[in-house]
């Protein structure tokens, strides 16, 4: 087969380093560059003429969906997506039988991920269409924040909404609790709920938000209420009135 150009697109300095590392060991495959940023994607594309992208959905400047409209879907060369965590993206993903990388994900599932596109390309098959459909897919849902500013001791650092567990409010502020570690912000519990992705965080009290992939057991209480025990060990309570929003989700 001839050899294959690659070019490893992602923000993260030890994302591109393994997926290069990985590479290495494949003969069929040459990494013709390597950028951080979207738009120096588009142009790395456009002047090295990849067979192959690894594509990061989440850059500071474009994601990864921005490229491919740049680019144009139907010159956009074989791609495998790589996402920290997008529930929406994965499911349209798996919808469109477009590959992609979870991270962290584990040699074995990069060199499925690599097979796979290989495959497109020896076929030489065009995925502009799947790639329409997949951004008409995705144009059409309500942007949710995926980072949060963390602001403490004259610092200013990002946390990863996937990362939170549960939130708590504290009158103007909420505590944002990851498991090991809790953080105080400056906003109002009500305003942050209707920011976050609902398929991904419920309110379960007028003073509690959390994260229902975190959940580990639901324990029915007296009075209709339930004891929701957290990964991380923590309990909180799920209240009659919030009762239903949980339910629906689980439905």
């Amino acid at each position: 087969m001839p050899e294959i150009s690659a070019l490893v697109v992602d923000d993260e300095p030890l994302a591109r380093r393994k997926i290069c590392d990985y590479l290495k060991h494949d003969r069929e495959v040459r990494v013709v560059g390597q950028c951080s940023l979207g738009s120096d994607a588009v142009r790395a594309i456009a002047e090295t003429k990849p067979r192959l992208v690894f594509l990061d959905v989440q850059m500071p400047d474009m994601s990864g969906f921005d490229v491919i409209e740049a680019v144009g879907p139907d010159r956009f060369p074989a791609v495998v997506f790589v996402t920290a965590y997008d529930r929406h993206a994965v499911r349209a993903f798996e919808i469109r039988a477009i590959d992609y990388l979870l991270k962290p994900f584990s040699r074995t599932r990069f060199e499925k991920a690599l097979e796979r596109a290989k495959e497109q390309i020896r076929l030489n098959e065009n995925q502009g269409a799947h790639f329409q459909a997949l951004l008409q897919q995705l144009n059409g849902r309500k942007p949710y924040l995926e980072r949060l500013i963390i602001k403490s001791a004259g610092t200013i650092s990002f946390l990863r909404t996937s990362e939170i567990e549960w939130i708590q409010a504290e009158e103007n502020y909420v505590r944002v609790h990851t498991g090991r570690a809790s953080h105080l912000v400056r906003q109002k519990i009500g305003v942050l709920e209707s920011q976050l992705d609902p398929s991904l965080f419920r309110r379960i009290h007028r003073s509690t938000i959390v994260n229902v992939d975190r959940i580990a057991v639901l324990q029915p209480q007296e009075y209709g209420d339930y004891s929701v025990h957290m990964q991380s060990g923590v309990e909180l309570t799920l209240s009659r009135g919030y009762k239903a929003r949980l339910k629906e989700l689980f439905e």
